[in-house]
């Protein structure tokens, strides 16, 4: 996009600030699988949904390493456990704080 050599010694931050992007994309994808999970956790208890999402549904494991699962992910990032998470997404504007305040760190 900008026709910068290889070799060219520029920093990614120089680059991105050149374009004018503010936001990294992986910060706009937390914040929308955040916004998800939080939309999914005002459903009722017996939602299909909520319940894969919140990891309840028991099968067989494959073989080899594990998958990262949704409430893996959500803890590494919010650093609170799914089901505290569930709590606080009950109330919209708390969990719209905290989905802000965890994508604006990185």
């Amino acid at each position: 996009m900008l026709r910068i050599p290889w070799n060219a010694f520029q920093t990614n931050k120089s680059i991105l600030e050149e374009l004018g992007i503010t936001q990294r994309l992986s910060s706009i994808v937390q914040a929308r699988i955040l916004t998800f999970i939080g939309h999914v956790s005002r459903r009722d208890n017996d939602s299909i949904g909520r319940l894969v999402v919140q990891g309840r549904i028991e099968r067989t494991r494959s073989r080899g390493r594990s998958p990262m699962r949704w409430s893996e992910q959500i803890k590494a990032v919010v650093a609170v456990p799914i089901h505290e998470c569930a709590v606080k997404a009950a109330v919209r504007e708390e969990w719209q704080r905290i989905v802000k305040r965890a994508t604006t760190l990185k």
